[in-house]
């Protein structure tokens, strides 16, 4: 099948290979390399097509993106005209990330303009949900742990999605992973002011989002980072109930979605959620770390729970309460109940100690079962308040390889320390805040492999394949990547102080002068610029 690109084609469908379409006599191979196979969906501005790139061996799949205005005006023309290249843009700098579709080209060809992408194949959340039904607690917090740190490297690179949504959200068929789509309403940050200061234009007034997961602000014209946060926990909220948000009541007084009767979670996730759905930008979590610190809570609240009913009258716990036998508190027949100055208490201990935590620079060494809290691996496996302490899930080396062949690719949080996985092929998995000090990864391929705020304190990583991972916070202090294979890693904020990267290629990785200047290196390794030499 061949399908014909012009808008105005009353027939587009022609058989495969034709060098004209049939019905208007157009060009069906694209600049002499895509042949469009289908049309995918189209919108005010533009449509979007499968398509085939006969140029490279074996023709692989791809998406194109077709302008098409819905005027000819030439300030409509001017404004789409703006929006794509300013997708291109954007998504040629932010391509580099395993969960964001790679641009392949960008043309005009006959008055109309293109963008060709990755093909991501697989469904949408939307699809998902009403194919296999809403999200767990646990699914929504595992979605959460997966897009945020994605939407916190988007906005490190001072972009504002604005579109976030359940049909935004693609899970990749070949590796389960979670790709974001659709850059065509992005905000570029830096320019805000700029356009502030000139005034509304044309293209800051369109595509301003999708109403419902858009917040009052973006509604506006304002949109800021926190206003993904907001569309993000929309999406948490369709996850949860299968309706989208024209479906839901709000407040007419606040305007606030009403949310909570439809579902059954955790006090704590619903406060999460109810903050990152506040429509006061000011009370909003403004950012995506915010977010993941208020989730990381949650393994300290049965220990928290028992320090505020074991304080002496005088502080928390009061005499007209009532306890089971491990202390949990039952009831309260005083009318003081908790007091705030018990509460303050605890709420600055938990401030002190993660001020604590912050102010680690380099991990320890950690025991086969448990892990210490560190910075660089934002996860606490071993952390204890009071009597009680949380422990890592572990997998041996023959139980993730099984589980990896079988196409499980979701091994975040997981205690793999000084595992033998040499050689071992782990392309494309996620071990997002995992565990692996002094694991022997030698040889194995990690090629596109999520290795975000994890813990990789002198791993063996020598020969490995790490080109376009992800690396962002990671701890790889002492790790031997010697002849690593690091090209377009992205290794931005990650923690290199004594790591071996002689002879490794760094070729296109994002990563700082300051960053390598901590590691070791030699005339081998080859910089980010592809040159070799001393760094």
């Amino acid at each position: 099948m061949s399908y014909c690109l012009n808008p105005t084609c009353p027939n587009p469908d022609n058989p495969a290979y034709s060098e004209r379409c049939q019905s208007c006599g157009s060009r069906l191979l694209l600049r002499d390399r895509y042949r469009v196979l289908s049309s995918l969906g189209q919108g005010g501005f533009g449509a979007t097509f499968i398509a085939l790139d006969e140029f490279l061996p074996g023709e692989p799949t791809c998406v194109i993106k077709q302008l098409r205005p819905s005027g000819t005006a030439p300030h409509v023309l001017q404004m789409a005209r703006e929006l794509f290249e300013r997708e291109a843009v954007t998504l040629g700098r932010i391509g580099n990330h395993p969960q964001v579709p790679r641009l392949l080209d960008f043309f005009e060809d006959r008055e109309q303009f293109y963008l060709v992408q990755e093909y991501i194949s697989g469904a949408t959340l939307q699809q998902e949900v009403k194919t296999q039904g809403v999200f767990s607690e646990a699914g929504v917090k595992q979605f959460l742990s997966e897009v945020l740190p994605l939407l916190q490297y988007i906005h490190e690179q001072k972009v504002i999605h604005r579109d976030i949504k359940p049909a935004n959200l693609i899970r990749r068929a070949q590796d389960s992973r979670l790709v974001l789509i659709d850059f065509g309403a992005v905000k570029n940050q830096v320019s805000q002011t700029a356009a502030l200061q000139s005034g509304q234009t044309a293209l800051t007034a369109y595509a301003i989002g999708t109403p419902g997961f858009a917040p009052p602000e973006q509604m506006a014209m304002r949109p800021v980072y926190s206003s993904d946060i907001y569309a993000l926990g929309v999406t948490c909220i369709y996850l949860l109930t299968g309706k989208s948000p024209k479906d839901l009541d709000y407040n007419p007084t606040t305007g606030e979605m009403m949310w909570e009767h439809l579902v059954q979670i955790s006090p704590h996730l619903s406060d999460v959620l109810r903050k990152m759905l506040d429509v006061s930008v000011r009370n909003r979590y403004q950012s995506s770390p915010d977010v993941l610190r208020a989730l990381e809570m949650e393994p300290y609240l049965d220990s928290l729970a028992q320090s505020l009913v074991s304080q002496p009258v005088g502080g928390i716990k009061d005499r007209g309460s009532r306890f089971d036998d491990s202390g949990v508190l039952l009831s309260n027949s005083s009318s003081g109940g908790y007091s705030s100055a018990g509460v303050a208490q605890v709420a600055a201990a938990i401030r002190e100690r993660r001020a604590k935590v912050a102010q680690a620079t380099s991990a320890t060494a950690h025991k086969v079962t448990t892990v210490k809290s560190n910075t660089w691996s934002g996860i606490n496996t071993s952390a204890s308040i009071g009597s009680k302490s949380k422990v890592a899930p572990q997998m041996n080396t023959e139980g993730l390889r099984a589980a990896y062949s079988k196409g499980r690719r979701d091994f975040a949080l997981y205690n793999f320390s000084l595992l033998n996985l040499s050689g071992t092929d782990l392309s494309g998995a996620s071990f997002h805040s995992g565990v692996l000090e002094r694991a022997n990864l030698s040889g194995a391929n990690l090629h596109n492999s999520d290795f975000g705020r994890a813990s990789l304190n002198r791993a063996n990583l020598r020969d490995a394949n790490m080109s376009k991972a992800y690396l962002s916070h990671a701890d790889l202090e002492g790790a031997d990547l010697r002849g690593a294979d690091l090209s377009y890693a992205y290794l931005n904020n990650a923690n290199l102080r004594g790591a071996n990267l002689c002879g490794a290629n760094l070729t296109g990785a994002k990563v700082s002068d300051e960053q390598l200047a901590l590691a070791k290196t030699n005339w081998m390794t080859v910089r980010p610029s592809g040159k070799r030499g001393l760094l």
